[in-house]
């Protein structure tokens, strides 16, 4: 019996090549799932490669290659000595922040990028904040603008107390996403202005800034806190400009 092709039959498919999968990258899958369903919580420590490969029943150098590339990705940070292992990281936005620096120092993004974003989401966090206040708020965000004067001894110690504000009215607007947002973008600012501001003292951030921002928000003023951000983030933006200029110019010499 002789079977003919029809024309469709005969017509090429774009398949492509099944390929097996590597043993490490199915282990990979399995324990990512495992930190991120919470089996494993930050700071737990993963049962040792011996053990593991057991349970997976696949070679210690599979096990072994799996934990660095958890490693790599920012969900394990191994440990040497006699407490030493793989122990669980706990997941921050710091990973994205480096990945956006590193952007930002090949010159694929730009600090007027950055904050054209910044402008977009924070007057409306500060809006949705003034809809959340109550007394612990109240009494954190008075905390966090006080302890911003004097300005810190430091370039890093002024960042972190001028961010606490941001990083409170984040918590406050009541939607994780733009939470999560502005603490990646809050962030990724900072490592830049360490990146272009190695000196101290800074003229970034001018004293008194956020006074017109908490003040607005803790009165319960929507429109206010939204316009007084968005002036906030105008006078930061302007300042962090200049400056990028002059960081471009002298990595071109």
């Amino acid at each position: 019996m002789y079977y003919f092709l029809n024309k469709k039959e005969e017509k090429m498919h774009n398949f492509k090549p099944v390929k097996q999968p590597r043993i490490s990258d199915a282990v990979f899958r399995q324990l990512k799932q495992s930190i991120l369903s919470n089996d494993f919580k930050a700071g737990d420590k993963l049962p040792p490669e011996r053990v593991l490969s057991e349970q997976f029943q696949v070679s210690r150098v599979a096990v072994r290659e799996a934990i660095r590339a958890l490693e790599s990705a920012g969900f394990l940070m191994t440990l040497q000595g006699a407490s030493g292992g793989a122990y669980v990281t706990d997941l921050t936005f710091e990973q994205l922040a480096n990945a956006c620096l590193d952007l930002f120092l090949a010159d694929k993004i730009s600090v007027h990028e950055l904050f054209h974003v910044r402008m977009l989401i924070e007057p409306e966090v500060a809006r949705l904040a003034t809809l959340n206040v109550n007394d612990e708020y109240r009494e954190r965000l008075q905390r966090a603008y006080e302890a911003e004067h004097p300005p810190g001894a430091s370039l890093l110690e002024d960042l972190t107390s001028t961010t606490k504000v941001h990083f409170i009215l984040a918590e406050m607007c009541g939607n994780r996403f733009l939470e999560a947002l502005v603490n990646s973008l809050l962030k990724l600012s900072g490592k830049i202005i360490e990146e272009l501001r190695p000196s101290f003292p800074s003229p970034i951030h001018p004293p008194g800034l956020h006074r017109p921002v908490v003040e607005a928000v803790l009165s319960g003023d929507p429109e206010a806190a939204a316009e007084a951000m968005k002036n906030h983030a105008e006078i930061t933006y302007d300042n962090l400009v200049r400056i990028e200029k002059l960081y471009r110019e002298r990595e071109k010499t």
